[in-house]
C-alpha cells in the first residue's frame, strides 16, 4: 500500500499543497468560523435520480430536524425520493441504485419512529467533519467539542461533559440505543461511517430514557453501498501513524434491471412475475489503526510525555437487506481494542500516601519516571434490527449486545512506595437486551409513539491490591507486602416502557406529551414513572420557539456502582475510613426553553443561492435528588460513582451559523454552573480525617456535607467556533491539480476550529478553578483527480494547537481527580486518501 500511496503523492501535488499552506499560514487575517452542512463537492453522498420504489407508505418529511412533526401521509402505496438535481438524466437503473433508493425510503420511514420535538438539536454532517481540521481522523468525542454546551475534560474523566453533567450521555446508531459499558480512555467509534452526528439536549421526549443529559444521535452515511471505498494514511507529530480503509457495496440481487429515461426521474418497480425476487444485500466496513506517544494526556507541560505509547484498533461493519417490500433487516457491529501506557511524572517523591511506605520488596527508593503502569480496553457491540413500514405504521425491533473489558496493571514496587498501594483492577461487562419502538400516524393532528426496552448486564469487578500491614500505621511499622482481593459480581436488569402523542394543536403549535416507566434491579432496586411535556411554536416560517419539562430517572453505571469492602484494608497501608452506602439512581426535574431564528438574504432572482444566518438561544434548569457524580480515587484509572443528596444545574447557550457560497462560519457560547451538597453514598471517597484550613478547619467530607460546592467538572464559560472556505466548490481536474494549465485553487479547502474553556474546578472540595485557555486548530486540504482516473484523491495538512498554548485540563486536585493532565502541544499532521 505504501508504494501505491507514493505513486499518488506526486511531486507536483506536494508543491501545490505546500504553496497553499504557505498562503494560509502566512496570512495575517484571523481565520475562525463555521460548520454548516452544505454538501462539499467531491465528498457529498452520491445523488441518485428520483426513484419510485414499492413502499408501504409515503414518508414526506425527514424527521431528524427538531421542532417539526411528520407531514400527513398521502393515500398512495409508493414513495418518491426527489433528486436535488434539476438537469435531465438518462441512467440505467442498476440493481445497486434500485436498492439504494429503497433503502433511502426506509431511512426516512425510520425517522418517523423517533422525534426530537421540543428539544435543541445541533447537527454536523459527514462533509463538514471531513473538511474541518483532522477530518475523519478525529474521534467522535473531538467532533462533539464543537457543539454548544460541550466542555473538554481529560480522557480519564470521559473526555467531555455536556451541560456540566458528568457522563449521562446516551449514544444511538440508526435509532438503536447502545447499552452502557466500562468507561475507559479510548473512543470506540470511527467517524468515517457517520452521515450525520447530532447532539440533542433539553427536555427529551418519553422515548428517551436512562441517559438523558444529551442524546448523541448517529446516522450512517447514505452513500455507503455504492461499490466503492477509500484507503488512507494519516500521521505526524508524537509518532502518530493512522492508516484506514473503508469499502461498501451491494451483492446478491435476483431482481431484473430496467432502464428508464426521463428528465428528472428514474422509475423502478419489480415486475409482478418476479415480485418475490431478492433485492440484494448492502454491506459496508471500515477499519482504522492508531499509534502515538500521547495515548493519554501528558501529566507534565513538556512536549513529549514519558511512558505514553498507545496502540488503538477500531472496526465497524453494517449490513442491510429487504426480506419483503415492507420489511428491512440490518446488522451493525463494531469493535475497539486499545492499549495504553500510563504516563509518568518525574521527580515524584515516595511516601505520598496517608500511610507512607518506605520499603517495598527491599527497595527504599524509586524513580517515578520509570513507573510501568498499563491499561488495556476491549469493546465489542452489535445490533440486529428488523424494521417494518406498512399502512401508516413504522416500527423497529432490535436485539443488542455489548461486551467491555478493562484491565489496569500497576507497577508493584513503584506504586507501593509512591501511593502505598498497588492495585490490579479488572472490569468486565456483558450486556444483552431487546428494544422495540413504533409510531402510528393516527390522523393529521396526532402521531402516536410507544416502545419498550429490556436489558440484562453481567458485571464483574475484580481488585487485587498489594499493601503492607501496619500496627500504628504511621509509616514506621510496615510489614512485608501482602495481597488483598475484593471481587464483586452482579447480574443487573433495566427495563423501560413509554407512550406518547405528538399533537398538532394548530398549524403553528405542537404539543408532545407522554409517560415512561423505568425499573432497575442492580445493587439497589428502584423505579419511577416520568411525565414528559413540550411545546413547539412556529409563528413564522423561520422562527421556532420550544419549551419543555421532563422528569428523569438515571441509574448509575453498574460497574461504577460496585460496592467496595473497605474493611478488608483495615490495618494496612491501603486503609480507608467512612461509610460505603450504595450508589442510588438519580432523580431530577428538568426545564428547558429556547428560540431558533433563521435569516435568508442575498438571494438570486429565482429565490435560490441565498446566504443563511441561523441564531439560537437555549436556557435550562435542573433540580436533582441523589445527583450522580464519579471520579478517580486512586492510581487505577477507573471511575467510581457516588451521589450528592441535592444538586442544581443551570445554564444558557448561544449559537450562530452563517453560510454563503463556499464560506461557512459558526460559533457557540455557554455560561453554566452545577452545584451539589452532601455525599450520601460511598462517603469513604471523601477524606474525613484531615482538617483543612482553606475549608474553615473542616475535613473534606464535613465541608461537602454542610456546603453547596461546585462539582469538579463544572466550567462557567465554554465556547467553540470554526470556519470553512472552499475554492471553486469542486475538486480539481488532473490538469488543474498538476499545473498543466497554470495554477488553480480548485479543490482547495481551508478550515479552522477552536475551543475555549474558563477552566475546570480544582483545590480542596473544588473551591477554586484552573486558568482559562484557548486552543486553535487549522487545516488545509486539496481534492483532485488523477489522469484517466475518476476516483478522488485528497491530501490534507493539519496543525493542532496552532499557537502551542500550554494549559492544564486538570492539575491533580479536586474531588475525584488523581493526576494532572495537560492539553495537547502543537502538532503537525499530513494525510492522504484515495477513493477506490
Amino acid at each position: 500500500m505504501v508504494r501505491s500511496l507514493k505513486g499518488i503523492l506526486s511531486l507536483k501535488g506536494i508543491l501545490l499543497l505546500s504553496s497553499s499552506l504557505s498562503l494560509l499560514v502566512g496570512s495575517n487575517a484571523a481565520v475562525i468560523a463555521q460548520t454548516a452542512d452544505a454538501p462539499a463537492a467531491g465528498n457529498a453522498p452520491i445523488e441518485l435520480p428520483s426513484v419510485e420504489v414499492t413502499a408501504p407508505k409515503p414518508t414526506t418529511v425527514a424527521h431528524k430536524k427538531p421542532h417539526t412533526h411528520t407531514a400527513a401521509r398521502r393515500p398512495t402505496s409508493t414513495t418518491t425520493a426527489q433528486s436535488t438535481s434539476n438537469s435531465p438524466v438518462t441512467q440505467p437503473s442498476s440493481q445497486a441504485a434500485q436498492l439504494a433508493a429503497k433503502s433511502g425510503a426506509f431511512d426516512q420511514a425510520r425517522g418517523n419512529i423517533f422525534t426530537t420535538a421540543g428539544t435543541t438539536s445541533n447537527s454536523i454532517g459527514h462533509d463538514t467533519i471531513q473538511d474541518l481540521p483532522g477530518g475523519t481522523n478525529q474521534s467522535v468525542e473531538q467532533v462533539l467539542l464543537q457543539a454548544p454546551g460541550v466542555s473538554q475534560d481529560s480522557a480519564a474523566s470521559g473526555s467531555l461533559h455536556v451541560r456540566n453533567d458528568h457522563a449521562n450521555v446516551q449514544y444511538r446508531i440508526n435509532g438503536v440505543l447502545l447499552p452502557d459499558g466500562v468507561t475507559g480512555f479510548g473512543s470506540i467509534f470511527d467517524t468515517s461511517f457517520i452521515g450525520s452526528l447530532s447532539l440533542v439536549t433539553g427536555a427529551l421526549p418519553a422515548e428517551y430514557g436512562l441517559r438523558t443529559t444529551g442524546l448523541v444521535d448517529i446516522t450512517t452515511r447514505s452513500d455507503l453501498f455504492n461499490n466503492s471505498g477509500s484507503v488512507g494514511m494519516y500521521g505526524g507529530s508524537h509518532g502518530t501513524i493512522q492508516p484506514s480503509i473503508e469499502y461498501g457495496g451491494t451483492f446478491g440481487s435476483t431482481c431484473p434491471t430496467s432502464t428508464t429515461t426521463s428528465t428528472a426521474t428514474l422509475t423502478y418497480k419489480a415486475p409482478a412475475a418476479v415480485a418475490d425476487c431478492f433485492a440484494g444485500v448492502q454491506y459496508y466496513f471500515t477499519g482504522r489503526y492508531l499509534q502515538n506517544t500521547v495515548g493519554i494526556e501528558n501529566p507534565t507541560p513538556a512536549y513529549n510525555a514519558i511512558h505514553d505509547f498507545s496502540q488503538q484498533d477500531r472496526g465497524f461493519a453494517y449490513m442491510s437487506a429487504f426480506v419483503d417490500p415492507t420489511t428491512r433487516v440490518s446488522l451493525i457491529a463494531g469493535t475497539a481494542y486499545n492499549n495504553f501506557q500510563i504516563p509518568n511524572v518525574p521527580g515524584a517523591p515516595i511516601g505520598q500516601s496517608a500511610v507512607p511506605v518506605t520499603n517495598a520488596f527491599g527497595a527504599t527508593s524509586f524513580n517515578s519516571a520509570a513507573l510501568n503502569e498499563n491499561q488495556v480496553e476491549k469493546t465489542e457491540f452489535s445490533v440486529l434490527s428488523v424494521q417494518k413500514s406498512v399502512d401508516g405504521f413504522d416500527g423497529q425491533l432490535s436485539y443488542f449486545t455489548r461486551y467491555n473489558e478493562l484491565r489496569f496493571t500497576p507497577d508493584p514496587i513503584g506504586d507501593l512506595l509512591i501511593n502505598g498501594i498497588a492495585s490490579d483492577v479488572g472490569r468486565i461487562s456483558t450486556t444483552n437486551g431487546i428494544a422495540g419502538d413504533g409510531s402510528y400516524k393516527l390522523n393529521d393532528s396526532h402521531t402516536l409513539r410507544a416502545g419498550f426496552s429490556v436489558s440484562g448486564e453481567q458485571a464483574s469487578v475484580s481488585n487485587t491490591s498489594l499493601v503492607e500491614p501496619c500496627t500504628l500505621c504511621n509509616g514506621t511499622d510496615n510489614g512485608a507486602p501482602v495481597g488483598i482481593t475484593d471481587n464483586v459480581s452482579k447480574l443487573g436488569w433495566l427495563a423501560g416502557v413509554y407512550a406518547q402523542d405528538e399533537w398538532k394543536l394548530t398549524n403553528q403549535l405542537t404539543m408532545n406529551y407522554g409517560l415512561r416507566f423505568d425499573q432497575m434491579d442492580q445493587f439497589v432496586s428502584a423505579n419511577q414513572l416520568s411525565p414528559r411535556l413540550s411545546f413547539t411554536y412556529k409563528p413564522f416560517e423561520n422562527t421556532t420557539f420550544h419549551a419543555g419539562y421532563a422528569r428523569y430517572f438515571t441509574p448509575p453505571v453498574l460497574v461504577e456502582a460496585a460496592p467496595a469492602n473497605i474493611s478488608l484494608f483495615n490495618g494496612t497501608t491501603g486503609q480507608l475510613s467512612g461509610q460505603s452506602d450504595p450508589v442510588l439512581p438519580e432523580r431530577s426535574h428538568y426545564f428547558d426553553a429556547g428560540i431558533d431564528q433563521k435569516f435568508k438574504f442575498g438571494c438570486g432572482s429565482d429565490g435560490k443561492n441565498c446566504s443563511n444566518l441561523d441564531l439560537g438561544i437555549d436556557a435550562y434548569y435542573k433540580i436533582a435528588t441523589d445527583l450522580i457524580d464519579n471520579g478517580l480515587f486512586g492510581q487505577a484509572l477507573v471511575l467510581s460513582a457516588f451521589n450528592y443528596a441535592r444538586g442544581y444545574n443551570e445554564g444558557i447557550e448561544f449559537k450562530a451559523k452563517y453560510a454563503t457560497g463556499n464560506f461557512q462560519l459558526y460559533g457557540n457560547l455557554s455560561v453554566a454552573q452545577q452545584r451539589a451538597s452532601d455525599p450520601v453514598s460511598n462517603q469513604y471517597l471523601f477524606d474525613n480525617t484531615t482538617a483543612l484550613a482553606d475549608l474553615g478547619g473542616l475535613t473534606a467530607l464535613q465541608y461537602a456535607q454542610t456546603h453547596f460546592l461546585y462539582t469538579d467538572h463544572n466550567q462557567f464559560v465554554t465556547a467553540s467556533a470554526g470556519a470553512l472556505y472552499s475554492f471553486c466548490g469542486r475538486p480539481a481536474t488532473a490538469a488543474e491539480a498538476f499545473g498543466d494549465n497554470g495554477f488553480s485553487w480548485c479543490g482547495v479547502k481551508l478550515s479552522a476550529d477552536m475551543v475555549y474553556g474558563s477552566g475546570l474546578r480544582n483545590g480542596d472540595d473544588n473551591i477554586s478553578s484552573l486558568p482559562g485557555y484557548t486552543q486553535v486548530n487549522i487545516g488545509i486540504k486539496r481534492e483532485f483527480l488523477l489522469p484517466n482516473d475518476p476516483k478522488l484523491v485528497t491530501i490534507r495538512f493539519d496543525v493542532v494547537n496552532l499557537f502551542d498554548t500550554i494549559y492544564e485540563i486538570r492539575d491533580g486536585t479536586g474531588i475525584g481527580v488523581f493526576a494532572p493532565q495537560f492539553g495537547p502541544r502543537r502538532g503537525f499532521f499530513l494525510g492522504i486518501s484515495k477513493k477506490i
